[in-house]
């Protein structure tokens, strides 16, 4: 997220001159694609993954810097947070054994940056958002230190105007409001490219927005955040929640976000679409070191456009049309943007295989794609499938399916054709798709994810069954099994090895907080704490900072003293002098704290906001499992 050679002080007067910069490129491409300049015989795939960071509790680590300089490997570079970062694959021609030779080099550079990790104390994780990250992680705190970065979060912060806000409902509800873009660090995905040859880019394109939502649907993988569970691909509304710039409901009414599906087919040229995003977007990157491409085009040179395609990396469509140069060949490709990272290397090539196999499978109505398809039925697809996942239901030219009905009748046959026609070999084919078969009768990352989320939530607290699904990831990726593969988590040595690896208070808190203000009336609260069997209430005030706490036993004397309990308000009686624990606090240090005051709770704070308690129950819990 963000150029590295980008000008990061650009004045007014330099943005008119990357402006006028962009829209000679494009003038430079259109010259190009009508001369038959853009290469056309060799077709090639690539790919880019993204990367989570975890320490030995399974938390996000902080040390992006000293991986990167442990690995010492210009394929691997920064991301925008301390957590992540990224793999450059080498390109690849797309023909047979082109899918085999991607697995393995993603599982060599997988396992070189496991290496290095380990010799950090660190772990590398694939996974669409890290079920372990929490609100912390997403601090200014945790931005990678380059001024590139840093810059891209001012701009951004500058033309939202205010705050970031995220608001998100799935089986949970989530709404939290922050003033950075970190929100998007939590996304890590694996972007595949597939060079288009020019004659067939509308086309191409067209079709590409059209299986978007299938595709996703069966490689859903990111169906958690902050122990909630919300969508089954949450990195859609995360992303464009997080970088949202558009101020006001009148103007998300009338403008595009730069987070998009699109709205329209492509009718003419793809270059419609580079004209869309500089008409619609405006500058927020430039480049100090701009060649002219129209005076380069008469040299003779091929033009590296570094204008229109830093311009281009700043507007972030799902299906992003990309010129790039290979090997001295000028070429156009599609970038697939919505793919997860995970669940393994192997689902990641197989849905890179099944993308490319119906890329490749096109069929003729693709031609004339407004004849067969309504666009806002695609559109309202991919929204779909981001979720419900593979349990969506799809409007495919103007008839009903599921997801899986659609995919296992029409698009995976779609698929094969696709790949034998580029030469891919049966036994390749076979493998690939043959995954993609098996999670529509087991299930995707998502549904795998839920699923023991849910089983370990009957004995475990959020955080503990989020780390429980990291470590089992983990030893899953580590032994290569695609997610079909998956065994559910065993609860008993879940809770066993949590336990005996927890560390902080936040593994052990409980999130699942009932509070009361402090003008509710005792009654009010008595009632609230025998139907939930609560010993101790916590009271914040309106801004969510705690001011007091009470107990049953406290409730019983006042009530045993004769007080008006349905007009006093708890206020009046509550304790104001509070201990407190930070989320970062020691178990053993909360223990001793506790056992030296004489208290059965301890409520958890950050930044003097109420995130969790310890009870003396959860101290007996972990003692008792500690003990064995």
């Amino acid at each position: 997220m963000g150029d590295h050679a980008s000008n990061i002080n650009a004045k007014h007067k330099e943005k008119l001159h990357f402006t006028n910069a962009v829209i000679h490129d494009l003038e430079a491409l259109e010259y190009m694609i009508a001369a038959g300049m853009i290469e056309s015989e060799i077709l090639r795939i690539g790919a880019e993954q993204e990367l989570c960071i975890v320490n030995e509790e399974w938390l996000p680590d902080s040390n992006n810097l000293a991986l990167l300089e442990k690995l010492n490997d210009p394929s691997f570079t920064t991301e925008l947070a301390k957590y992540n970062i990224e793999l450059n694959c080498d390109p690849l021609v797309l023909k047979d054994g082109c899918f085999y030779s991607m697995q393995q080099q993603l599982q060599m550079k997988y396992f070189t940056a496991q290496d290095a990790a380990e010799n950090l104390s660190s772990r590398i994780i694939l996974t669409g958002i890290l079920p372990t990250i929490s609100r912390k992680e997403t601090g200014i705190d945790y931005l990678t230190p380059l001024p590139r970065y840093h810059y891209l979060n001012s701009e951004l912060r500058k033309k939202r105007g205010r705050h970031f806000d995220l608001f998100m409902k799935g089986v949970d509800e989530l709404h939290v409001r922050h003033d950075n873009i970190m929100f998007e660090a939590c996304n890590t995905s694996f972007q595949v490219h597939l060079q288009i040859r020019p004659a067939e880019m509308v086309a191409a394109y067209n079709w590409a927005q059209a299986i978007s939502a299938p595709v996703l649907a069966v490689a859903t993988n990111s169906p958690m955040l902050f122990g909630k569970e919300l969508w089954s691909e949450i990195r859609i509304a995360l992303f464009q929640q997080s970088i949202e710039t558009r101020k006001s409901v009148e103007e998300i009414r009338n403008l595009q976000p730069r987070v998009t599906f699109g709205k329209d087919w492509v009718r003419n040229s793809i270059t419609d679409i580079y004209k869309e995003d500089i008409s619609r977007f405006d500058v927020i990157l430039t480049r100090p070191d701009l060649e002219n491409a129209i005076e380069q085009l008469q040299q003779g040179i091929t033009p590296p456009l570094s204008a229109l395609r830093l311009h281009n990396g700043t507007v972030y469509r799902w299906n992003r049309p990309c010129y790039g140069i290979s090997e001295g060949a000028p070429h156009l490709r599609i970038e697939n943007r919505y793919l997860p990272a995970g669940p393994s290397i192997e689902d990641e090539v197989a849905n890179m295989a099944f993308w490319v196999g119906l890329m490749e499978g096109r069929p003729e109505e693709a031609e004339n794609i407004w004849e067969h398809f309504h666009f806002r039925d695609v559109k309202s697809n991919f929204f779909k499938a981001a979720r419900s996942g593979i349990e969506s239901v799809f409007i495919w030219k103007n008839k009903e399916y599921t997801a899986k009905e659609l995919i296992q009748q029409e698009l995976l046959p779609i698929a094969y054709k696709g790949l034998q026609k580029c030469g891919i070999s049966a036994p390749e084919i076979s493998l690939y798709l043959g995954n993609i078969e098996k999670r529509l009768l087991s299930s995707t990352g998502a549904q795998w994810q839920v699923r023991n989320f849910r089983k370990l939530r009957e004995d475990l607290s959020p955080s503990d069954a989020s780390i429980a699904i990291t470590a089992a990831m983990y030893e899953n990726q580590m032994r290569n099994k695609p997610v079909s593969e998956w065994g559910d988590i065993d609860k008993t040595k879940a809770a066993r090895y949590l336990v005996n690896h927890f560390t902080y208070v936040k593994q052990l808190m409980s999130t699942d907080l009932i509070t009361v203000v402090p003008e509710d009336p005792i009654f009010y609260v008595k009632k609230i704490m025998q139907w939930y069997t609560i010993n101790h209430m916590l009271i914040e005030n309106r801004k969510g900072a705690l001011v007091g706490i009470i107990t049953s036993g406290r409730i019983q004397e006042l009530e045993a003293e004769g007080i008006d309990m349905e007009t006093t308000p708890v206020r009046n009686y509550m304790k104001k002098v509070i201990h407190t624990a930070e989320q970062d606090t020691r178990i053993e240090t909360a223990l001793e704290l506790m056992r030296e005051l004489h208290i059965t709770s301890l409520p958890v704070v950050n930044d003097e906001k109420l995130v969790g308690i310890v009870t003396r129950n959860d101290m007996l819990r972990w003692l008792a499992l500690k003990e064995g």
